[in-house]
Parts: C-alpha cells; sequence; structure tokens
C-alpha cells in the first residue's frame, strides 16, 4: 500500500494546510481590497462637503413686494429658526441623548456595540429590537442624502442600493464627528430635522406644537418632540395623539434608564395625556395684506398653469422654492389706511347688530320649516369645518382611513358619503336618492357596494359611531378658548365649541378694494375683517350687488337711448308683463322702491341715481325694450356676462331684474367695472402684479391691464356728475379730493355696498353677513349708506391725511367734452335737497320709535 495516499499521511495534511493558509489569507486580502475599493469608490462619490454641511442649501424663498419694493411676504417650504448649543434646552439634550444614541459621548461616529444589538435582536433572535443602531452622527448624514427611490428594484438590488446607502452615511458620519465637536453635531442635527406642520427644527417645533420656545419645554413636552425624531408623521401628537403618547412614554422610559428622571417622575409623567389646546402652526398669511397675499398664491399657481411659464430645463416654477421675486402693486401705506378704516367701521356695525339680535336667532328668524332645515344644514357644515372638529375626526377615523386608502384609494369618506352609506345599509335611504342628492358620486356607487361589505366598513363604522358620541359631548361642553375680539384681536372666555362657531358666524363682514382707474394697478386689498379668525376673502365672493349698477343702467339709457340726464319720469310702480317686448318674462315684473314706497313726483335722472328709485330705473328698462344693451355694456366694462354659476344659472341673466342689482358679482369685478366712469369712459382691468422674475434677475411674466373704451367721454361725463352729485349737498363727505359715488342694498339688507370714484382711485366696498340670514332687520339699519359708505370717507380722509401716501388731493376728472353743460343744464336737479325728498316721503308716517332716535344719534355722533 503507498503511503503517501494514505490518509494518515503527515505531507499530505501540511499539503492541505497550506492551502487553506493561502485561500484564507487571499479572500481575506480580496475582502480588504474589496471594502477598500467600495470606500473608496463611495467616498469619492457625491458625499457631501464640509461646506455644504457647514452651510447647507436650504430651498430659496420667494418674496413678494409691494409698490415701494418693501417686502411684504415670502414663500417658502421650511419654517426654520436656528438655535446655539448653549441655547439648547437640558431636557431635550437628555431625551435625545437617552433615545437615540446612549453612547453619544463615547463613540467616534459609529457605535458598534449597537450595531451588535440590532444584528443579534433581529438577526438572531427575529425579534425587533428596542432602539436603532444609529447614531445621531449617522442620523445627521442620513438628513444630508436623498434616499433613493427602490420602487421596482429587484431585491438584490434593493439591498446593495441599502448597503450602498448605508456605507454613505457610516462614512460621512466619520468626517462629520473628525470636523466637530459632540455639540455642534447635536445642535446641527436637531436644527436640520423636519418636525412636519411647517416646523423646521426644534425651536420652530417647540413653538409649533406648545407654543413656546425650546428652551421653555418641560420633560414630558421635550420627550414627545424627541419621540418624533424616530418618525414624525407617525408620532405627530397633532394627528395620532394615541401613538405620540406611547412613543413619549418610551422616551422617558429610556432618560429613566440613563438616570435622569426619577421611578415616580416617570410614571407620573407618562401618565399625562398630551395636550395640543395650544399648537400654533405657522401661516405665511400673517404680516401685512394677508388676504391679497393668500389670493396671490392661487393667481400664481394659475398663472403658471394657463400661461405655460416654465424654467429653461422645462420644469415647473415652485413658488416655495424657486427664489421668484414677485412685485405687486399693493401700497402698504394705502393698505394700512384701508385696513383700520374697514376694521373701525365695521366694529360700529357689529355692535349694532348684536344690540338687534340680543334675545333672537338668526338661524330660526322669520323662517319656515324649509328655511331653518336650510340653515341647520350650513350651520353644521361650519361647526364641522373647524379645526376642533377635523382633530376630533382624525383622532377616531384618521388611522381607518389611512388602512382603508392601501385597497380602496379613490372613494370618497367624507361625513356626508358615510352618513349616506349607513342610511342606505340601514334602508333608510336608496342609492339613486343619495346621488341625486349629491351626497355621494354616481362614479363610486360600484366601489362602495363593494365596500360596505369589507371589514373595513365594520371597523369604519364603529369608529365613526365612537366619533359621533364624541362630538355631541365635546361640542356642547364649555372649555376655555380664544375668540375674536375687535378691541384685543382676541380675548380668553369659557365657551362650548359649538357656540364658538356660532359667535364667530355673526360676525359681519367687510371687504374693500382699492384701484388706480388709470393703470389698474389694485393699491388695497382687504378680504375680511380679521384674516386669523376668518379666512375667506370677500373680495372675490360673490354676491348680489343691489343699486351699485345702476349707474350703468343710466349711462346704457342715455348712451343708446338717447334719455337726456334732465328728462323726467314719474316715481310711481312699473310693471313690465310677459310678452312684453324682449323681456323673456314668466309672471309680471312690478318691483317697489326699497322703502316700499312711491311719492308720485317727477325725477329726472339725477333725482332717480341719487334718491336710488326704483321706478326711474325700471322705466329706462321699459323704454330701452330689452335688458341686452345693458348686459353689453357690463361686458364691455370688464364683466363676464356668459359665466355660469355652480347652480347653473348665469350670473346676469338676460332679465329686467339685473337692472336693480338682482345679478351676483364680486367686488373686484364691479371695481374693475367703476374704473370706466373715473378713466373718461375707458374700462381699466384691475392687476395686482407688474412683474415676476426668477432667482437670478430673468423677467418670466410681465403684469399688463386689459383695456376697452366702453362709454363715450360726453355720456361718461355726465355719470361723472351724477355721481357727484350722490356724495353733495348735506351729506357731502366734506373730503379734499373730488369723488363721487353709489350706494348698494339687496333684498333683505343682506348686502350693503358702496362704490366711489375720484380721479386717482376707485374704491369698492362691500358688507355684510357670510349667510344672507346674519343682516339687520330694517333699511335704516342694514342700507349701504349706514353699512358701507362711512368705510369709504373713512378711507378717503386718512389717505388724503398721511404724508407717506403718495395721492394728489387737488386732482381733477377729466375735462367734459364740447355740449356736456347744455346736457345738464336743469337746475331743477339742484334745487331739490335730500330734506324735500325725505319730507315727501315721510308726511304720511308716523314719528319714529325710540331705537331709530338712537340711531340717528349715535350716527351723527359717529360721523
Amino acid at each position: 500500500m503507498d503511503q503517501e495516499n494514505t490518509p494518515d499521511n503527515p505531507n499530505r495534511k501540511k499539503n492541505w494546510l497550506k492551502i487553506a493558509k493561502v485561500a484564507l489569507w487571499s479572500s481575506a486580502i480580496v475582502l480588504v481590497l474589496s471594502i477598500f475599493f467600495i470606500f473608496w469608490s463611495i467616498n469619492s462619490g457625491d458625499l457631501p462637503t464640509f461646506e455644504q454641511l457647514e452651510n447647507p442649501k436650504y430651498d430659496l424663498a420667494s418674496v413678494i413686494y409691494d409698490a415701494n419694493n418693501e417686502p411684504i411676504g415670502k414663500y417658502y417650504v421650511e419654517n426654520r429658526e436656528t438655535i446655539k448649543f448653549e441655547e439648547l434646552s437640558p431636557n431635550v439634550l437628555n431625551a435625545l441623548v437617552s433615545t437615540e444614541d446612549e453612547r453619544f459621548f463615547e463613540h467616534s461616529g459609529i457605535d458598534i456595540m449597537a450595531l451588535l444589538r440590532v444584528g443579534f435582536k433581529t438577526v438572531l433572535l427575529q425579534q425587533e429590537s428596542q432602539g436603532g443602531g444609529s447614531t445621531i452622527s449617522q442620523q445627521l448624514a442620513k438628513l444630508l442624502f436623498d434616499r433613493p427611490n427602490m420602487k421596482g428594484m429587484s431585491k438584490f438590488k434593493r439591498t446593495t442600493k441599502l448597503i450602498q446607502t448605508k456605507l454613505k452615511e457610516w462614512i460621512t458620519a466619520v468626517k462629520i464627528e473628525q470636523r466637530y465637536t459632540k455639540e455642534e453635531i447635536v445642535t446641527m442635527y436637531l436644527n436640520k430635522f423636519e418636525f412636519i406642520n411647517g416646523a423646521h427644527g426644534i425651536e420652530a417645533a417647540a413653538q409649533t406644537y406648545f407654543n413656546k420656545h425650546q428652551k421653555e419645554l418641560n420633560i414630558e413636552e421635550a420627550a414627545v418632540l424627541v419621540g418624533m425624531l424616530k418618525n414624525p408623521s407617525l408620532y405627530n401628537p397633532k394627528r395620532f395623539p394615541e401613538k405620540s403618547m406611547e412613543r413619549r412614554n418610551t422616551v422617558l422610559n429610556q432618560m429613566h434608564k440613563s438616570d435622569h428622571i426619577s421611578t415616580s417622575m416617570r410614571d407620573s409623567l407618562s401618565s399625562i395625556v398630551i395636550s395640543m389646546d395650544n399648537f400654533s402652526r405657522k401661516t405665511q398669511s400673517e404680516g401685512p395684506a394677508p388676504y391679497f397675499r393668500s389670493e396671490l398664491t392661487k393667481w400664481l399657481r394659475e398663472l403658471f398653469k394657463t400661461e405655460g411659464i416654465k424654467k429653461a430645463d422645462g420644469t415647473e416654477y415652485n413658488i416655495y422654492t424657486d427664489g421668484l421675486k414677485i412685485y405687486s402693486t399693493i401700497d402698504l401705506n394705502f393698505q394700512r389706511n384701508a385696513e383700520e378704516a374697514l376694521r373701525e367701521h365695521m366694529k360700529w356695525n357689529q355692535d349694532r347688530f348684536w344690540r338687534v339680535w340680543k334675545n333672537r336667532d338668526p338661524w330660526t328668524y322669520d323662517a319656515d320649516k324649509l328655511q331653518r332645515d336650510i340653515r341647520a344644514e350650513v350651520f353644521e357644515k361650519r361647526v364641522k369645518g373647524s379645526d376642533r372638529y377635523m382633530n376630533l375626526r382624525d383622532r377616531y377615523l384618521g388611522a381607518e382611513i389611512s388602512q382603508i386608502r392601501k385597497t380602496e384609494a379613490d372613494i370618497p369618506l367624507n361625513d356626508n358619503a358615510i352618513q349616506a352609506l349607513l342610511r342606505i345599509e340601514n334602508n333608510k335611504s336608496r342609492w339613486s336618492s343619495e346621488i341625486s342628492d349629491g351626497k355621494i358620486k354616481e362614479e363610486y356607487e360600484r366601489n362602495y357596494k363593494n365596500f360596505i361589505s369589507t371589514d373595513n366598513w365594520s371597523r369604519l363604522k364603529s369608529q365613526w359611531v365612537k366619533l359621533v358620541d364624541e362630538y355631541k359631548n365635546v361640542f356642547n361642553q364649555a372649555v376655555n378658548m380664544k375668540v375674536f375680539d375687535y378691541d384685543h384681536g382676541e380675548i380668553d372666555t369659557l365657551l362650548s365649541p359649538i357656540d364658538s362657531v356660532r359667535f364667530h358666524n355673526m360676525h359681519l363682514q367687510g371687504s374693500l378694494l382699492s384701484v388706480d382707474p388709470a393703470t389698474g394697478y389694485i393699491k388695497a386689498w382687504v378680504g375680511g375683517i380679521d384674516h386669523k379668525y376668518f379666512k375667506y376673502d370677500h373680495v372675490n365672493s360673490r354676491r348680489a350687488v343691489g343699486s351699485t349698477i345702476k349707474p350703468f343702467v343710466y349711462a346704457t339709457a342715455i348712451g343708446l337711448q338717447g334719455i337726456l340726464p334732465c328728462q323726467t319720469f314719474d316715481d310711481i310702480q312699473y310693471t313690465i308683463a310677459p310678452g312684453d317686448a324682449n323681456f323673456n318674462l314668466i309672471d309680471e315684473w312690478s318691483p317697489a322702491n326699497a322703502n316700499g314706497e312711491f311719492t308720485g313726483n317727477k325725477y329726472n335722472l339725477y333725482h332717480g341715481l341719487l334718491y336710488s328709485k326704483n321706478s326711474i330705473t325700471v322705466r329706462l328698462v321699459k323704454e330701452m325694450g330689452n335688458v341686452r344693451v345693458i348686459k353689453e355694456l357690463l361686458k364691455n366694462v370688464g364683466i363676464d356676462t356668459d359665466l355660469k354659476l355652480e347652480n347653473g344659472q348665469f350670473a346676469v341673466p338676460e332679465l329686467p331684474s339685473i337692472s336693480l342689482g338682482a345679478v351676483d358679482l364680486t367686488l373686484y369685478d364691479m371695481a374693475g367695472a367703476y374704473t370706466t366712469f373715473a378713466n373718461d369712459g375707458t374700462y381699466t382691468q384691475p392687476i395686482f402684479v407688474t412683474r415676476i422674475e426668477d432667482k437670478n434677475g430673468r423677467i418670466i411674466y410681465t403684469g399688463i391691464p386689459k383695456r376697452n373704451t366702453a362709454i363715450n367721454p360726453l355720456y361718461n361725463s355726465i355719470m361723472v356728475d351724477m355721481l357727484r352729485n350722490n356724495v353733495g349737498g348735506r351729506y357731502g363727505m366734506g373730503l379734499k379730493s373730488k369723488v363721487g359715488g353709489k350706494t348698494g342694498t339687496t333684498n333683505d339688507y343682506s348686502d350693503g355696498w358702496f362704490m366711489g370714484i375720484s380721479p386717482e382711485l376707485v374704491t369698492g366696498i362691500w358688507t355684510g353677513g357670510d349667510d344672507k340670514w346674519i343682516r339687520f332687520l330694517s333699511l335704516d339699519e342694514g342700507q349701504g349708506f349706514v353699512m358701507a359708505r362711512p368705510i369709504f370717507e373713512k378711507y378717503m380722509r386718512k389717505i388724503e391725511s398721511d404724508s407717506l401716501v403718495v395721492f394728489n388731493t387737488d386732482a381733477d376728472f377729466p375735462k367734459p367734452p364740447p355740449g356736456f353743460f347744455d346736457l345738464i343744464d336743469c337746475e331743477k336737479y339742484k334745487s331739490i335737497t335730500p330734506e324735500d325728498e325725505q319730507s315727501q316721503i315721510q308726511q304720511n308716517k308716523v314719528n319714529q320709535d325710540e331705537f331709530e332716535e338712537e340711531f340717528e344719534e349715535e350716527f351723527e355722533e359717529e360721523f
């Protein structure tokens, strides 16, 4: 037998040993070289430089400038306030290190012990680790990278990509540790982290979630914010308070293990329910002209979309990140005075309103069952549109709806839809009824039918019942809260949430728009009485315009029908019957005057417009024979006469009632239309942006107003004279500037208007309630003369006396063309006085009651 081939041969063993050693060393060398190559390739790749780390690149804010190049606001993504380490709260630091990196002050960027712990628990024991293996330095490094999109990758590619990303983070973490102190690393991390809800960095997060500076955070509050570092969306205390509380208690437990808090303190703090009563997300609407800036946001998005304005590379502009410069027409000096004037008079209006409605309920007053049901439904929508209800809804339904979205991504699950599904399931309604009522959309009917047979629906129903019970309990229980107040901005009070909605809904609103008639530049934009509590912008809300439409009827009659301004008509009731001319009426139309009375006297057009006689306007319409000619003029002064409303009806119907203001227009529409009178018959479109520049100063948009000759200058001069006559005599305004104007009041006194003109400024004012039943109860109380006109007077006085405002009080309207004075040579209109008119109206009336006397005294005292 050959001994060399025997198993026990010593030479053979030595050979195998040599081979094994060579193989082992070769593998080690290859491994070392591979690791070196990987680290070298990663290190020479797209790792952040120290300069980038010290000067992180944030998204560029877009800045809005006023007419004097003063910044009035910004659009930005990151609401960030940075802090220094010495300013950092010890509670935040202790919570952070205890939870995220207990050996932070010992390792050099990578915690080997933590990695071994994670590997042992997750790989060998198949357990979820009690803490991650990433150090604070690694987490800071992670914030510097955009995580790769691994959707569609194979498992091998995903794994490879993930390893590559982790290695990048490790290398960056080590670099960070080599360059910066531990204190600097902690500060950079907490300043960089996004806590959602617009809060970037620990200081902004403390202000957003607890309305205090981070150095003022107590232990449990600091634990909430540190807990969010793991997953800010999942542990968002505003939306998911239960999950946030669980995570907070984990942080408190870690702080206890690290001897930062005692056992008793941990147990005590763990039982405290997280309160978001002081949650206050910063809004970019704070500051001057908030309503304007809110509207500007929507306008910019639409502009870029419709005009196809894009970057050089073809991508869309982002107003929050692209550093645009937006030059507006708003003049902060005009704006300040406009806001003050509106607020001052609306406070006076509101005080009167509270007295009128004492011991009365607007939601039931003078309403039949149908009206009460409508008002109750509208009120419920307002309640359920409140932040408090939305937070409550998220608390009970948020998690379930998020789960449902994974399989039923498209179906709407708003309150109306859920209630409709419940009615159908309980055989209290049918699919067709709910679809016709608009509670659910027909396109989703099949999806809904499948959905209500799933376990998801059963769980959602269960949570819905809990929500309804909690809603009834929470919204009817008085709590401490802040409400709007004219004198102090807001005050603390004890009120139930449902009563707070009622309280705010009973506030009268107002809006003001001021335009240069020559350029179309909007100088001031006030959309409401207080943007913090009332965010709806009334400049663009559609309301009936009342008698402010009458000057356009008169202009049509004078310009197209040849009716002279001195021609007289009887103040009697006129009727337009079905089939009469081209009015397309089904029923007789016989409108009364605003006060319900007719004097029987003769009125020329100056009289008719001054006293806003419906009778004279109806007579002019009968003379014209149709309303198409009126609609044509309205179109020429910038009003979209072809626009259809959501209910399918035209905003400007072809009916004679439009001549009395039964037309839903916006304050923006009316201010634009009145530029025609102040601009010698030429309409000028109101605009609020002159140009937009990109971050490099390249102009990407220039605002140019549309112009249109709408009224012959001769006839326009007559209309200007009539409008000036409206504010002359005893009821003149006593202003330095030459002004004219027209009031407007709608049915049931739901809207009070005043449209004022001067050579350099057209200013429109609307007042009223968000709901039409929030109103005054008589003409004396709710007419535009009382509600809106004083705002114009206050505003004009303020800008006339403000040294910062560039405004020429000596400016005059364009010189009338030849023949003007012959047309207006009717002395009678100058001899009649408001006293004469009032005596004719009041001759058969009894004396004013006590309320009217008190009102007149207060009005005279105020003005």
